[in-house]
C-alpha cells in the first residue's frame, strides 16, 4: 500500500517538476541574452563596431541551459534581409543583431511564426523585447 501511495504521489509530482525545471531554463536563457546583449552593446561604443562574433567577448555564457550556443548575427555588412529574425509580418525585429537560444527543441527558423522558432529565447527590438519568440 505504502509503494503505490509513493508511486501515485511521484506520478503526479513529476510533471510539475519537470515544469518547473523548464521554466527555471527559461528564465535563465532570458537573462544570459539580456547580459550578453549588454555586453555587446557595451563593445558597440567603446569599439565603434559590432564585435563579429561572441568568442570576441570575454566571459560569456556561450551555451543556453539546454546546452547549445547562443547564436549571434552582426548586421554590419550582411546583404539582404534572409537571415534576420522576422515576425509574423516578416519585417525583421531588430536594425542592429539577432542574438537568441535555439531553445528546448534546439532548432530554429529565422520567422518566429514557424514552429521550430517558437520556443526560441530572442532579443527583439533592439533590445527591448527579451523572451520567447511564441509571447512576442
Amino acid at each position: 500500500m505504502a509503494v503505490a501511495i509513493s508511486g501515485l504521489l511521484a506520478a503526479i509530482a513529476y510533471p510539475s517538476y519537470t515544469k518547473y525545471i523548464e521554466r527555471m531554463k527559461i528564465s535563465t536563457a532570458i537573462a544570459d541574452v539580456t547580459n550578453i546583449g549588454v555586453v555587446i552593446d557595451r563593445y558597440r561604443d567603446v569599439n565603434g563596431s559590432l564585435p563579429a562574433n561572441l568568442a570576441q567577448l570575454p566571459n560569456l555564457p556561450l551555451v543556453d541551459p539546454w546546452d547549445n550556443p547562443y547564436q549571434y548575427l552582426s548586421f554590419s555588412g550582411l546583404k539582404g534581409k534572409g537571415k534576420m529574425r522576422k515576425d509574423k509580418s516578416l519585417v525583421p525585429v531588430n536594425s542592429d543583431y539577432d542574438l537568441y537560444s535555439m531553445g528546448k527543441d534546439e532548432r530554429t527558423t529565422a520567422p518566429f511564426t514557424s514552429k521550430a522558432a517558437r520556443d526560441d529565447i530572442v532579443r527583439a527590438n533592439d533590445g527591448s523585447y527579451v523572451g520567447l519568440a511564441s509571447d512576442y
